[in-house]
């Protein structure tokens, strides 16, 4: 499970709680505020994990090396590029992919959840089902929902069989290489125009992860994007 940005040590230490509790024990924080969160008093039962979680220092960091990155949104005056699930389903879809796979969960801020530039790392997004007039969940709770569905589908998913190394899914690590070369190729080609390689890069991020690629396929588009840029660097 992922943290950005999270301001607030209880609301950490609430959240490592909730994984102890349903056998979740993987935490990465990314920590800009430099919060005092290993001793946070809220984490009963869970001071070993809370200790042992990893602190990254952008978002990218922190999904490197999963396959299935996913957001979690309210969906509040939101527009948005990606696929959404509810709780029910993208559960089942988590539990078949942790069977080959490494998945990173994202939860935001308490005060603005995920940026768009965060959600622009996430493959698709997970919707709790509260009411429309008060959607907005306190951080411990939402995840210890998310967490409770993860782990009462645990023996309902039927398990897929082992796929070879050439069937693994790209990482994120991967798939940002991927975004890196596509998109210097195309501000080489004259297809971005000046002042949108910000916006340019993370549409490119969405449309990559929508394609879910295998490693093996990444590495192959890799190498030809490489070879297209270094043309068009030599034409320039």
């Amino acid at each position: 499970m992922v943290l950005a940005a999270a301001r607030n040590p209880l609301n950490i230490g609430a959240a490592a709680r909730a994984m102890s509790n349903f056998g979740f024990s993987r935490l990465r924080v990314v920590n800009p505020y430099s919060l005092p969160f290993r001793e946070a008093r809220s984490a009963v039962g869970a001071a070993e994990l809370l200790k042992q979680a990893e602190e990254c220092a952008t978002l990218d960091d922190a999904v490197a090396d999963c396959s299935l990155v996913v957001g979690t949104s309210a969906l509040q005056h939101r527009e948005l590029r990606h696929p959404v699930h509810r709780l029910e389903k993208a559960a089942q879809l988590i539990r078949t992919e942790l069977n080959t796979g490494r998945v990173a969960l994202v939860f935001g801020s308490e005060k603005t959840g995920l940026s768009k530039e965060d959600l622009s790392h996430c493959h698709w997004i997970l919707r709790i089902p509260t009411r429309e007039q008060h959607s907005s969940m306190n951080l411990g709770q939402a995840v210890a929902v998310c967490l409770y569905e993860l782990a009462r589908t645990r023996e309902e998913v039927k398990i897929r069989p082992e796929l070879g190394e050439e069937a693994r899914l790209a990482s994120s690590a991967d798939l940002e290489r991927l975004n890196q070369i596509l998109v210097q190729s195309l501000q080489a080609s004259g297809y971005v125009k000046q002042g949108a390689e910000a916006a340019t890069q993370g549409n490119v991020r969405r449309l990559l992860r929508r394609f879910n690629l295998q490693a093996i396929d990444a590495e192959l588009l890799l190498g030809m994007l490489r070879k297209v840029l270094w043309k068009l660097e030599q034409q320039g």
